[in-house]
């Protein structure tokens, strides 16, 4: 039985995972901005490494109706405004925000009960409304455990067109997992303008990536999560050399960052917890400067 799914998040990761659900056959939706609905395709494209995948899409700029998933999937400074667009009930929510504090603010929206959240990791942008790109080799999707028996059927077939997905039992791990990762990535690569192959053969930018690395995961197993630094660092080796992180893209296009939204929620835990962070607080110093 084919689902009603609304994408809030028209952008890059919106538009992956609106293009993958409409391809499977789902029913998909697309939340745009109004300026932008009238010239807005009713075919979604997605160009992979493996080949493109296609599907056809309704879009609006209000959403007037329930939803069986609204998928949310805008930047965390847009989250606000971008809410008024979908405000009506919803079965599921599920954010792939970056951070964590963004999962507070959707269930007072929505309710604790309707909230379900999830990370992705990929690299990927949009070429053109309703046009993107996925340029690394894999997307890892992971949903919160309490997700599956509505989701589970739709994620078995994400895998059968190359997603890797896992369902994690602690919510805490499953939203700082992402975060231990994407922070320490995103600081480096925007504060050094190199990207991960560059990083990894300058001695002085790896030791900061590592050390980053450990100062957001002792915040993150201090908030409740089981995270193991090692297994971070492991990540790393899995992505090619040529990776850059969507913040330092945005840095050399002078865009909005989500620095607050991606770093702060470290160097808050960090006060909270009363752990040192330099690294983390000297990355954000640099890139601060830099705009």
């Amino acid at each position: 039985m084919h689902m009603k799914h609304a994408i809030l998040g028209a952008g890059a990761i919106g538009g992956l995972v609106g293009t993958a659900l409409a391809s499977l056959g789902e029913d998909v939706t697309m939340i745009v901005r109004p300026q932008k609905l009238a010239d807005y395709p009713r075919k979604l494209t997605l160009e992979r490494p493996s080949g493109a995948i296609t599907g056809p899409v309704k879009a609006v700029s209000k959403l007037t109706e329930s939803m069986d998933v609204l998928w949310v999937a805008t930047r965390t400074f847009h989250l606000g405004a971008a809410l008024e667009a979908a405000h009506t009930s919803h079965t599921m929510v599920v954010p792939l925000l970056n951070g964590v504090e963004h999962v507070g603010v959707l269930r007072t929206r929505f309710g604790q009960e309707h909230v379900f959240p999830a990370t992705i990791a990929v690299e990927a942008e949009q070429l053109a409304p309703g046009h993107f790109i996925q340029r690394s080799p894999m997307v890892r999707l992971n949903l919160v455990a309490s997700a599956e028996p509505v989701l589970g059927a739709i994620v078995a077939r994400l895998r059968e067109i190359g997603f890797t997905c896992e369902f994690v039992a602690n919510e805490r791990t499953l939203l700082w997992s992402k975060l231990c990762f994407l922070a320490p990535f995103a600081l480096v690569t925007s504060a050094s303008g190199k990207n991960k192959g560059e990083v990894f053969a300058d001695p002085q930018w790896k030791a900061k990536l590592l050390a980053a690395v450990a100062e957001a995961c002792a915040v993150a197993n201090a908030s409740g999560a089981e995270i193991d630094p090692a297994k971070i660092q492991a990540l790393f080796d899995g992505f090619p050399p040529t990776v850059r992180s969507s913040m330092a893209k945005d840095v050399a296009a002078r865009r909005p960052l989500e620095l607050d939204g991606i770093a702060g929620p470290i160097v808050r835990g960090a006060e909270r917890y009363g752990i040192a962070v330099p690294v983390i607080k000297g990355l954000m110093e640099t890139i601060r400067a830099q705009q």
